[in-house]
């Protein structure tokens, strides 16, 4: 799925609402770099609900997992790939984020226009 709108939080819950699953996201996992991280915290942003023009989030089967990253890895565009969390049973629906400091937040679909389009 496309990040584009509503960033990776908005694409995680229409993951999770519309297959009944629940969704861990490691958030130290996603490779966010030092300048948006920096740019998001001046800003007051939840970086996972900024839209991330030219990303997905993809969910596979972990049988498939290493394939699917190396095959992205091999593309150009593609060497920041990473697994940043997990499909659960627990919470069908919902997406919970594990933060660095190990606690957990429940991450919910952005509201409102976080930024204005400019496309």
């Amino acid at each position: 799925r496309d990040l584009t709108r509503g960033g990776l939080a908005a694409c995680a819950n229409e993951i999770a609402r519309a297959s009944q699953v629940g969704l861990e996201i490691e958030e130290a996992w996603a490779p966010v770099t030092e300048a948006v991280a920096g740019a998001c915290e001046i800003l007051g942003l939840d970086v996972l609900q900024v839209a991330n023009e030219g990303k997905l989030l993809a969910v596979a089967p972990e049988a498939y997992v290493e394939a699917l990253i190396a095959a992205m890895h091999a593309h150009p565009l593609g060497h920041r790939a990473a697994v940043i969390g997990r499909v659960t049973g627990e919470r069908p629906g919902m997406v919970v984020g594990k933060t660095a400091f190990g606690s957990a937040r429940v991450i919910d679909m952005p509201v409102g226009a976080l930024l204005p389009r400019i496309c």
